[in-house]
């Protein structure tokens, strides 16, 4: 087979875990055709079954006959966040690439021994989809590698959700497992800022609110970021009675348009069906069962985010960004949207057929896992964290 011939055939992908995090990445591996789902791992039968109905291929209940599976070149791991690192071993080991859910583990010491073993087993490990994927965040990269409007200097992203309030099994709720908003959404706004910022975070100073004893963990955090000439505050509350998607042109995260009538929906569920029942609720939202996402109608979004350059202050949007100017104020668009994820399919392809991971490497993944276990230190201790495991937004060329 010619370089070209391998190039254009498609990365062929096993999925461990077909709970939410596949349901939401679904479409970007269905429409793409850089990539094919050839196989399963699930404990669930109905999800095994759905899937095989689905994508055809084997679905196996464990992630060890997926590993043995010769057919499968990469392992997209969407398991809950405390077996990522068993998860992303046995790949390794196993020969096969990795893109794991964010984020990489729960403990700075898992994630460096699962970048050292991909590393070591010749194999790519990616972590996403994360938003610092997302297309408007790549089109304000584009604009400060670009040097149009100088350096950047500052930083402003924040985010007001119902997320503490959505279906959580106990492991969502419990810190020590990877619970709480900053791993599980802290992340998302750790690696947009690293990357609009190159990377190379210096220090954290961060306090955070933990306020429901019924949801025991943290569901909200004010933290800023140091970087070699630039600075960044990012602002998180899952309790939010507002709903910030309102300032994102009514468009929700996923890319749908947003019914802002479902005001207060997630509380009252959950108030409705008790804490007993509250597995239910989460179970519904797997695969092969009926509840799905909206359908996206742009790119996704983490929120409102504003970037100051010396010359120009960059809004992003879903659709695109907002550019002020000192003589001019314009909007440009984004490219036209195709399919949700889209950049994370693209990036894996590139990764496996072209060999150009993307800076969402697994060291780029250890880093802001770093940033989030700096956030909750500082908090604990009243005290600013210095910042040892950064990597640079272009180290991975």
């Amino acid at each position: 087979m010619t370089f070209d011939e391998a190039a254009a055939s498609p990365v062929r992908i096993g999925v461990a875990g077909l709970g939410r995090a596949f349901v939401l990445s679904r479409t970007a591996f269905v429409e793409d055709p850089r990539v094919r789902l050839v196989a399963a791992a699930e404990p669930r039968e109905v999800s095994r079954q759905a899937f095989l109905r689905e994508f055809g291929g084997r679905a196996y209940e464990t992630i060890d006959d997926l590993c043995a599976d010769p057919e499968v070149e990469l392992v997209y791991i969407s398991t809950p966040h405390e077996i990522h690192f068993d998860h992303v071993c046995k790949a390794a080991a196993a020969g096969k690439h990795v893109l794991v859910e964010k984020p990489l583990a729960i403990s700075l010491s898992d994630g460096i021994r699962m970048t050292d073993a991909c590393a070591a087993a010749g194999v790519h490990l990616l972590v996403g989809p994360s938003h610092s994927f997302d297309t408007p965040v790549q089109m304000a990269r584009a604009i400060i590698l670009s040097g149009e409007f100088g350096r950047v200097r500052l930083i402003n992203a924040l985010n007001y959700t119902d997320f503490l309030y959505r279906p959580r099994r106990p492991e969502e709720l419990d810190t020590a497992r990877g619970g709480g908003v900053v791993f599980s959404q802290g992340v998302h706004q750790v690696d947009i800022i690293r990357l609009l910022a190159g990377g190379l975070a210096r220090q954290v100073c961060a306090y955070t609110g933990n306020w429901d004893s019924e949801r025991p963990t943290e569901g909200a955090y004010v933290a800023q970021i140091a970087f070699d000439g630039c600075i960044a505050s990012m602002t998180y509350s899952g309790y939010g009675f507002f709903d910030s998607d309102e300032w994102m042109d009514g468009f929700g995260e996923l890319g749908a348009r947003k019914d802002m009538q479902a005001y207060g929906n997630a509380r009252r569920a959950l108030k409705a069906r008790g804490a007993a029942s509250e597995m239910d609720l989460k179970a519904a939202r797997t695969y092969g069962l009926p509840d799905k996402p909206s359908s996206p109608e742009t790119y996704e979004h983490f929120g409102p985010i504003i970037v100051s350059l010396e010359k120009a202050d960059l809004r992003l949007t879903p659709e695109g960004l907002h550019v002020y100017a000192e003589d001019r104020r314009e909007f440009r668009p984004a490219p036209p949207f195709r399919f949700s994820r889209s950049e994370m399919t693209a990036a894996i392809h590139s990764a496996v057929r072209l060999g150009r991971p993307p800076a969402q490497s697994g060291r780029w993944g250890l880093a802001s896992l770093e940033v989030c276990h700096a956030i909750l230190k500082s908090a604990a201790y009243n005290a600013p964290v210095r910042l040892e495991h950064q990597v640079g937004a272009n180290d991975h060329v």
